[in-house]
């Protein structure tokens, strides 16, 4: 046997020992964008000493090569590594590419600084991972909150909308993994059905300039990022368990991630929330609990030359609305604006009743991308959305479950775009957007239907340019139209269509004459023009400027055309007018950025000229079967805006750190020269907080929150006479509420928790000091006050 072991091993060195290594590996190494050579980069055989480096025109050569299979491993300073496998069995001389545009490589961005990606003349602020998971059981507008310039419009505290220097809804744009968001998001009680525990990151483009996105987005873009996939071979989570006292709340969230070397991913996320009644310094407010389930699957596969990717998400959400905002008439409005308390109050209970909502939102998109070399990358996307929104009154009997409201909307959206970035000066970014969507109104529930049954179609095309002129500046230029087209059918009252004077503009459009009630088909077209001028200068290593000029040109959303009766969950009567026109709006921005290691400030100025801007506001009352309500109208003015955002942050010492945001806006309606209704008033936050990562990186921050009152705004205060009391009061739905302030405290600590694992404890309290008091901005601001003292335990595990 010794004798048989002893032969093989000499075979075996004999062919050790008679492998060819004569061979020579030779070749040229490029830039994949635009195949110009690189020198100094280093082409090593891997788990060898042989390697080379590239001279001036990106030749190598490697000498003494051993035949068979090999892997090449390429390197250079501001690319990204590249590995290759070839079967060397003689001389071999081939072409290796390596992406040389650091922008593609991976990406750490965290609150405060400014990034542009789109365009470079407009200011985009980040939030990290870090800053969300501390919103991990709040809504997408409590965390824009932590950025100069964005506030939020509220139906109470579970329905919070995202405000960008004043501007919100409809102007707004929301982007969740690639989606453009479509989920009825006309209406202020109608708050974006997004789950902040399944983004990484999430950026704030303030105007319009961002075209790529749409021509509307007169406020802005909010941009949710999914996670960044590796290619190594691993798998890694997170949970978040979270307990709040006010409202007796809990949360928990799981995401887990996979990934390969070779370029596969998938993560996997879901979340729970659910909150009973909320409490106000000195009450309850009854009927404001809620909960939501979501969930998202987010997988594919990812190389820098091509990749796809399949995304679903699903979020369910029930929220409860006061129950004493519901009033049943005018003379429910006039006690409640009267009282210093709501006028139903009950004991704590996890009981969602009527008025409430439901609201369900169901995505699915397929993208796919492929880089060409020496040219660019193409990118298609297919992807669809269901919105179901059920709005519930406070009915009697079996009514009671069946819902006042409900709309079902369906939209289809294809997109394909090319990036141009051959050249390392100039890039080039065109695309093209088809856009299907379908509204149904369910008439089933027994009420006049707010919203019609209305199919819409969407068209865009744009372009952007981006040139480096020169070291220290940058220009961009970018043009985008869009075509919108409604098809609507929808039942008028003969009275209030020839009382608006429908029967003399708009003869053509009614198809169908029920004495009582008129059936009209609007097929109304919308041509949009977006342009976007701008630069970026580099005044030093430490600060820079941002200048910009954008048009942009928003159509009327079908709230603002075809809203038509009592919006039960809203407790008041909107109309909308089909003699709306186009909003444009003509932005003039700059912005001012230092940074360096211990001082960063962005100060963020602009002005904003509005031409035929819409806006709802009341206009007296209306009498129903219910009594009288008030009744709100969307109109047109033109308008003016100005204002600043400030954000500072300061690092005094090792430990020390202190950051400042604050911002102010000036609205005008420059037909009635007199402020704009529902514009936020001046605020300031200051933060002052302690870090030691030597104390387990304890971190304890001090947090001041300062609104002001809104004294510029519009009287729309109406006289209402009250038949119970024989009697003429003055209803006062204009005046705003007092400034306040509030103070906020937030501590955490980490923990190791085995090799590869690491616990997360957040305690954090809110309104620590249980103020009372009410936001101008939030629409329940009538009945109740806001928030008292809440107590936050938080657990984060990382594994």
């Amino acid at each position: 046997m010794k004798k048989i072991i002893f032969v093989l091993f000499c075979l075996n060195s004999f062919w050790i020992f008679s492998q060819n290594c004569t061979y020579t590996l030779s070749g040229i190494v490029v830039d994949f964008h635009d195949g110009t050579t690189i020198d100094n980069a280093t082409i090593q055989i891997k788990n060898t000493n042989k390697f080379a480096v590239t001279d001036s025109k990106g030749n190598f050569v490697i000498r003494n090569v051993c035949g068979g299979k090999i892997a090449i491993v390429i390197s250079h300073i501001g690319c990204k590594t590249s590995e290759k496998r070839i079967v060397i069995d003689a001389n071999y001389q081939g072409k290796f590419l390596l992406e040389h545009h650091s922008e593609t490589l991976e990406e750490v961005s965290i609150l405060g600084k400014t990034n542009p990606k789109k365009v470079s003349s407009i200011s985009e602020t980040l939030l990290s991972k870090k800053v969300l998971d501390n919103y991990s059981s709040g809504s997408l507008g409590d965390a824009l909150k932590e950025i100069a310039g964005v506030s939020s419009i509220n139906t109470g505290n579970a329905i919070v909308k995202p405000m960008i220097n004043g501007m919100h809804s409809s102007r707004i744009i929301v982007i969740n993994n690639g989606v453009r968001l479509q989920d009825q998001e006309w209406g202020i009680e109608h708050a974006p059905n997004v789950d902040l525990n399944s983004s990484e990151s999430i950026s704030v483009i303030k105007g319009a300039g961002a075209l790529a996105y749409g021509s509307d987005a007169i406020g802005g873009v909010v941009v949710l990022h999914p996670k960044n996939p590796f290619r190594i071979d691993s798998l890694f989570g997170s949970t978040i368990t979270g307990f709040q006292t006010n409202g007796n709340g809990y949360n928990v969230a799981t995401s887990l991630h996979k990934t390969y070397q070779k370029g596969y991913y998938m993560d996997a996320n879901t979340s729970y929330k659910r909150f009973g009644d909320f409490k106000a310094p000195d009450y309850f407010l009854t009927n404001t609990g809620s909960n939501s389930l979501g969930f998202s699957l987010n997988g594919g596969f990812k190389t820098f030359e091509t990749g796809w990717n399949v995304f679903i998400s699903s979020i369910s959400s029930e929220i409860g609305i006061l129950v004493a905002s519901h009033i049943g008439g005018i003379q429910d409005l006039v006690n409640a604006l009267n009282s210093q308390q709501p006028l139903i109050q009950k004991e704590f209970s996890y009981t969602i009743d009527n008025p409430r909502q439901e609201v369900n939102h169901f995505i699915a998109k397929v993208n796919y991308f492929k880089r060409f070399q020496g040219l660019g990358k193409l990118t298609l996307q297919y992807d669809f959305q269901e919105n179901q929104r059920f709005e519930y009154d406070r009915r009697i009997g079996e009514n009671r479950f069946i819902p006042a409201v409900d709309l079902n909307l369906k939209t289809h959206s294809t997109t394909a775009d090319f990036l141009f970035d051959a050249n390392d000066l100039w890039t080039l970014q065109t695309g093209t957007l088809f856009r299907f969507q379908e509204n149904f109104a369910n008439p089933a529930t027994g009420v006049r239907r707010l919203i019609p049954d209305y199919q819409k179609i969407d068209v865009g095309f744009y372009s952007t340019i981006k040139h480096q002129y020169s070291e220290n500046l940058s220009l961009d230029f970018g043009v985008r139209y869009d075509y919108n087209f409604y098809d609507v059918k929808k039942f008028y009252q003969t009275n209030r269509w020839n009382a608006l004077g429908y029967d003399v503009l708009f003869p053509e459009l009614v198809i169908q004459d029920l004495g009582t009630q008129l059936l009209t088909n609007p097929k109304l077209n919308f041509h949009n023009l977006a342009i976007s001028l701008g630069g970026k200068r580099t005044l030093s290593e430490e600060n820079s400027l941002l200048f910009n000029y954008t048009l942009a040109t928003r159509p009327p959303n079908i709230s603002e055309l075809f809203s038509d009766g009592l919006h039960h969950s809203a407790a008041r009567i909107e109309l909308g007018s089909l003699t709306l026109n186009s909003e444009k709006s003509n932005r003039f921005s700059v912005s001012f950025l230092r940074e360096n290691s211990s001082f960063t400030w962005q100060l963020d100025t602009y002005a904003t000229f509005l031409k035929d801007y819409i806006f709802i506001a009341p206009n007296g009352t209306e009498q129903t079967i219910r009594g009288a309500f008030p009744k709100w109208e969307y109109r047109q003015t033109d308008a003016f805006l100005t204002g600043f955002d400030l954000n500072l942050q300061k690092q005094f010492s090792e430990n020390w750190f202190y950051s400042l945001n604050t911002s102010y806006i000036f609205a005008q309606d420059t037909r009635e020269n007199e402020p704009i209704i529902d514009m936020p008033p001046f605020q300031m936050r200051n933060s002052i907080r302690y870090q030691n990562e030597n104390w387990k990186n304890f971190s304890s921050a001090l947090i001041s929150e300062f609104v002001g009152r809104q004294n510029r705004f519009p009287d729309f205060n109406f006289e209402q006479f009250i038949a119970t009391t024989n009697s003429t009061v003055l209803v006062d739905i204009s005046t705003p509420p007092n400034a306040f302030h509030l103070l906020h405290l937030k501590n955490t600590v980490d923990f190791d928790w085995g090799k590869h694992s690491k616990i997360q404890v957040s305690i954090n309290v809110n309104n620590l000091l249980n103020t009372s008091y009410r936001d101008y901005l939030n629409r329940l601001r009538f009945f109740a006050d806001d928030l008292g003292r809440n107590f936050q335990l938080q657990i984060k595990i990382n594994y």
